[in-house]
């Protein structure tokens, strides 16, 4: 029975140490319970990962009522698996977070943004393991909310206007959302997500189900920053902290990412979805689109978390790509991105920390010349851009290559060739700035002869990340088998491997 309520404490445990982050006073005791909270919310969530990739669906039912009546707390591969990827984050951006938010948050603020990083994690948490579609919503509120707050916590002014505009168009995608639930309630007449999913099936489709899945399906777009609904996420990202844009990017839309999976999957049925709503070919056109417009942003910054900003749009295109193809691979593909882009922005957004901690600066100038002068945070840089453009033997070349396979299979060819035109345009705007750091020389001045390695708080979650980059581009064993088996659980009944039956 024990084992059993192991399923919530990646819920509870960040919830219940929020509030004390406020009332211990202190940012150095705040930070390290923050830091021991997240660290063992990781280890749990790797073991109910373990255990899911052995026993199958894990379920709780909290208060001992059981689903649909009680709230059910439910566990998959899939959700396992991205629950692992944010409290891992996490924890190395916590770690990270020590030294970076000295220069870019007021100390009076530290001990709050501590409780932001947790509620934020808490939400999260509960998106993921959450078998209830209205506490899904209210969970995303939670994390919404926080992530508000976090964003608006720099010494930028900036950050207040990017956090405004986050919190006007995430406020507009949660009531898409509620709308959406209500409707699927107001036809079910329940909102435990497998029995909706066995009632949705039993009516066969409806106007007013049609109407609340267009409803959710906007709303999700809203908060992953699908293309065109992405405007919020380039200033969000560029203005908050450095701790928080490397969290936000590694982990917010990618749980947004598996809500849309969630929904269309496991709620709707990909047959329904991609078949009688033709939703399919509207994600593919937006994710192309996406793909090449955001790059060609990016190539046109000249502030470096913008570059990131807009590339983060980009590669969220060819997740929902992955899911648009409508086939078992071209999901284990989208999934498997989904894992693998948080470990290249989280690299890449600590490293721009870095550079911000010692020049002050992001743009692209600062970073003249820092190859010598910040050779780690550089060379880490380097390791994670090479996996964003998909460079054999890093993490980054893996996921793509399965999105190329899974079109091939369809006989998508102008898709395949289009991932690949999108990868070469990665290299651009990449290049850009390993050019600037190595091949430029830095602008003279007293303050630039000062500039030195980022401290070593900074340099470890970094580099943990950096060679994760490298780690699961030559051994994919434990990402592909856990994508694989999300998929397969997914698609259960409704996909093929050749797309929708």
């Amino acid at each position: 029975m024990f084992g059993q309520h192991f399923l919530i404490l990646p819920i509870v445990l960040p919830l219940i140490a929020a509030p004390l982050c406020i009332l211990l006073g202190h940012r150095q005791l705040a930070w390290l319970l923050a830091t021991l909270v997240s660290g063992l919310s990781f280890v749990i969530s790797i073991s109910l990962l373990l255990a899911a990739l052995d026993q199958g669906v894990l379920s709780y039912a909290v208060g001992g009522w059981e689903a649909p009546w009680g709230i059910e707390v439910r566990l998959d591969v899939a959700s396992a698996m991205v629950l692992s990827v944010v409290t891992g984050i996490s924890t190395l951006v916590l770690i990270y977070a020590k030294a970076s938010i000295e220069t870019e948050i007021d100390t009076s603020q530290h001990t709050l943004f501590y409780t932001a990083h947790l509620l934020c994690l808490t939400g999260l948490s509960g998106i993921l393991s959450t078998g209830d579609a209205f506490n899904l919503f209210v969970f995303l509120e939670i994390s919404s909310l926080a992530t508000y707050t976090l964003v608006s916590l720099a010494s930028d002014k900036r950050s207040l206007t990017a956090a405004f505009r986050y919190l006007v168009m995430g406020t507009i995608g949660a009531t898409f959302i509620l709308i959406g639930v209500g409707m699927m309630y107001m036809q079910t007449g329940t909102l435990n997500m497998l029995d909706l999913a066995d009632r949705i099936a039993a009516i066969g489709g409806s106007r007013t189900l049609n109407t609340g899945l267009a409803f959710i399906l906007v709303g999700v777009s809203v908060k992953l920053a699908l293309f065109p609904l992405h405007m919020w996420l380039p200033p969000a990202y560029t203005h908050s902290p450095s701790a928080v844009s490397a969290f936000l990017a590694s982990t917010a839309t990618k749980v947004a990412v598996y809500v849309m999976v969630r929904f269309i999957f496991t709620i709707y049925g990909a047959e329904y979805v991609f078949h009688t709503m033709g939703m399919d070919l509207i994600l593919l056109v937006l994710a192309i689109v996406a793909i090449f417009k955001c790059s060609f942003m990016a190539m046109a910054q000249s502030n470096v978390k913008t570059v990131l900003a807009y590339s983060s749009v980009a590669q969220i295109g060819y997740m929902i790509l992955g899911i648009s193809l409508a086939s078992a691979a071209g999901l284990m593909a989208g999934l498997l991105h989904v894992f693998n882009h948080a470990l290249m922005k989280g690299a890449l957004f600590m490293a721009v920390g870095a550079v911000l901690y010692r020049t002050g600066s992001v743009d692209i100038k600062a970073f003249r010349g820092l190859g010598k002068k910040m050779p780690l945070t550089m060379a880490a840089f380097v390791i994670a851009g090479m996996s964003i453009v998909g460079v054999p033997l890093t993490a980054g070349f893996v996921s793509k290559w399965y999105l190329v396979t899974a079109a091939l299979e369809q006989q998508h060819w102008l898709i395949a060739f289009l991932i690949l035109l999108g990868s070469l345009l990665a290299v651009i705007y990449i290049f850009r700035i390993i050019e600037a750091a190595y091949l430029k020389k830095p602008i003279e001045s007293a303050a630039n002869k000062d500039i030195k390695e980022a401290p070593l708080l900074m340099l470890v979650p970094m580099w943990i990340l950096a060679l994760a980059n490298i780690y699961f581009g030559l051994d994919t064993s434990l990402s592909v088998a856990a994508a694989q088996s999300a998929s397969d659980w997914l698609a259960l009944s409704t996909l093929s491997e050749g797309g929708v039956q």
